[in-house]
C-alpha cells in the first residue's frame, strides 16, 4: 500500500497520466491479475482509511473518524484474524494508527507521518531501546533505528530483509508492506530529478474550466468562497495552493503561475511514484527468485483516491471521483484469471474479510464489509451483492485545505452528496466569523449547506450537478430513501452529535 497513490496515476487505470507509463511494475498486477474499476474508500484521508483496512468497520464503529483517532492492540483485527489461519504477520512502513501495531509478530514503523529521507523507525526487535512518544501522547519503549537513504528505499530493505532472514520459512506468511510516498510534499529520491524533466504533463480540462461542478456549499453564494474553500492549483485559494509549496513566484499571474504549479507539483509527485514502482519489482524479484511468487497473493493498493488538479483541487478528502475511488489490483494465479476486470462495487470495509477469506479464515461478525473473494475469482457478482457505497468525510475545514464537512452515496450510475458544513468535535461553530483573513484553523466556521448530485453514467467528470432537476426528481428522492437507510446500517446516524443531526433534519428535503 501506497500513501496517496491514486488511481489516475497508474498507468493500468488507463487515465491521461498512462501514456507516461508510471507505473511498469504496478500495471503487471492489472495484466497478470484483476483491477478493480470501483474500489472506493470511506473517508478519504490517512488514519480513518487505514482504520477501515485494518478493522472492517465504518468510522462510528472503529471510532476513528479523523487523524486523532488511534487503533489500539486489541482492535488491530485483520492480524488477529490471519494468525489464526497460522499465518505469521508483518508491519512495515507507514503505519498511522497512533498505538503501535503490535497485534502483528513483527513490526517497523514509521512514527506518524515520519520522514522521506533518512527515515526514523520504530521496531519491536533490535536497535537503539528508549521511551519516545510513539505518536501524540503515548510513550512507548521502542527500538528506534535511524537509516540512511529515501524511504520508499529503506522500507523495502526492510521487508526484504524480514523476508530473506527473519520469517519462520515454515509458515505462510502476511506482510503489509507499506509506503509513504508518494504523500505531500512529494520529496522524492535524488536520482529521480530528471525523471519527466523535459516532460509536458498533460493537464486535466477541468482545471482550467469547472463547468457546473460544486454547489453553494464548495463555492459560497455568488462564489463568495472560492477563495477559501478547497486548497487549489493556482492563485484561486488563497490560504492554500499548490503554488505555494512548489516554491513558484507568487507575483507571475495565472494561468503561467497556475501551469507552473501543475508541472511542479505533478513531476515531483510522478518522481516518488517512480520510486514505489521500482521498489514494488524489487519485492517481485525476490518473490521469483525465491519460487513463491505464484503461490502469494500480492494485493496494490492506496489509502485513498488523490486529486491531480482535477476541479482545480490538490489534496484528496473530497467524495469526488479521483478522491473517493482506490486503486486495487490483485494477483494471484492459482485462481485469478490474468486481465480481469470488475466493476463490482467494493470499499476498504471490505478489504479484511476479503483477505480473511482468501486464507480460509472465517469473517467475524463484528467486521461490517463483506468478502469479494468470489468476484476475484468469476468477476461475478454474487446474489445480493452490494449496489451502492457509503462515504463520510468528517474533518470540517481542517488543514488550510479547508474542505467542508460531508456524506454521501454512490451507486454505479449516481452520487448524491450532502455538505452538511459543520464540525462535529465541537459546539462552536457560529456563523460569525470573518473570512478575510488566514486562521491556522478553520474548522469552527460554518459553511453553506447544500446538495450535489452527479449522473456519472452521462458526466463521468462531475462537471454538472444536477441536484433541483425536475428531470432526476424520481431518482434523488430514491437515493435520499437509500442514503438514510445505509447511514443507518452502518451506524452513521449521528446520534452523538447534534449539531449535525439538526441540520440533516432541517435541510433532508
Amino acid at each position: 500500500m501506497s500513501d496517496d497513490h491514486t488511481s489516475q496515476a497508474i498507468g493500468a487505470y488507463g487515465s491521461r497520466l498512462a501514456r507516461l507509463n508510471p507505473t511498469p511494475t504496478i500495471d503487471r498486477l492489472a495484466k497478470e491479475g484483476i483491477m478493480l474499476e470501483n474500489a472506493f474508500v470511506t473517508n478519504s484521508i490517512c488514519t480513518p482509511s487505514r482504520a477501515s483496512i485494518m478493522t472492517g468497520q465504518f468510522g462510528q464503529v472503529n471510532g476513528v473518524v479523523d487523524l486523532s483517532g488511534r487503533l489500539a492492540p486489541e482492535n488491530q483485527y485483520l492480524p488477529i484474524e490471519i494468525k489464526k489461519q497460522g499465518y505469521e504477520t508483518a508491519m512495515i512502513g507507514k503505519w498511522h494508527l497512533k498505538h503501535a501495531p503490535e497485534a502483528f509478530d513483527y513490526y517497523n514503523v514509521l512514527p506518524g507521518q515520519g520522514d522521506y529521507h533518512n527515515p526514523t523507525l520504530y521496531s519491536n526487535e533490535g536497535g537503539e531501546k528508549k521511551e519516545i512518544r510513539f505518536e501524540e501522547d503515548l510513550v512507548r519503549e521502542v527500538n528506534a533505528t535511524t537509516y540512511d537513504g529515501h524511504s520508499s528505499d529503506v522500507i523495502t530493505d526492510i521487508s526484504l530483509e524480514w523476508l530473506k532472514n527473519k520469517r519462520d520459512k515454515s509458515k505462510p506468511f502476511l506482510l503489509m508492506h507499506q509506503f509513504k510516498a508518494p504523500h505531500d510534499f512529494f520529496e522524492y529520491a535524488p536520482r529521480y530529478k530528471d525523471y519527466l524533466e523535459d516532460v509536458e504533463i498533460p493537464e486535466p480540462a477541468n482545471m482550467w474550466y469547472n463547468g457546473n461542478n460544486g454547489s453553494i456549499a464548495t463555492r459560497g453564494e455568488n462564489n463568495e468562497l472560492m477563495d477559501t474553500i478547497g486548497s487549489s492549483i493556482g492563485h484561486r485559494n488563497v490560504i492554500r495552493n499548490m503554488g505555494m509549496h512548489m516554491g513558484i513566484d507568487p507575483n507571475i499571474p495565472d494561468p503561467e503561475y497556475k501551469k507552473m504549479a501543475y508541472q511542479e507539483y505533478l513531476k515531483r509527485y510522478l518522481r516518488c511514484v517512480k520510486g514505489v514502482d521500482d521498489n514494488v519489482k524489487r519485492i517481485f524479484d525476490y518473490l521469483e527468485a525465491e519460487g513463491i511468487m505464484d503461490n502469494t497473493i500480492i494485493i496494490y493498493t492506496g489509502d485513498q483516491g488523490f486529486m491531480l488538479g482535477e476541479h482545480d483541487y490538490i489534496d484528496k478528502r473530497w467524495m469526488y471521483e479521483e478522491s473517493q475511488r482506490m486503486p486495487f489490483l490483485v494477483r494471484y494465479p492459482k485462481t485469478i484469471k490474468a486481465g480481469s476486470r470488475t466493476d463490482a462495487m467494493v470499499n476498504n470495509t471490505d478489504f479484511a474479510p476479503t483477505m480473511i477469506d482468501m486464507v480460509g479464515g472465517k469473517i467475524p461478525d463484528y467486521m461490517q464489509g463483506s468478502s469479494f473473494k468470489s468476484i476475484l475469482e468469476t468477476q461475478k457478482e454474487p446474489e445480493g451483492w452490494k449496489q451502492d457505497t457509503y462515504y463520510r468525510y468528517w474533518m470540517h475545514m481542517a488543514h488550510k485545505h479547508n474542505n467542508p464537512a460531508h456524506f454521501g452515496i454512490r451507486t454505479k450510475e449516481y452520487k448524491l452528496i450532502f455538505y452538511y458544513g459543520r464540525d462535529y468535535n465541537t459546539e462552536r461553530n457560529t456563523s460569525e466569523q470573518k473570512w478575510a483573513h488566514n486562521p491556522e484553523s478553520m474548522s469552527d466556521f460554518i459553511t453553506p449547506v447544500a446538495w450535489e448530485f452527479y449522473d456519472l453514467k452521462n458526466d463521468p467528470e462531475e462537471m454538472d450537478n444536477r441536484y433541483g432537476d425536475e428531470k432526476y426528481a424520481t431518482v434523488i428522492s430514491d437515493l435520499k430513501t437509500r442514503l438514510e437507510e445505509l447511514r443507518s446500517e452502518v451506524k452513521e446516524d449521528d446520534s452523538k452529535y447534534p449539531q449535525i443531526k439538526k441540520v440533516v433534519n432541517e435541510y433532508w428535503d
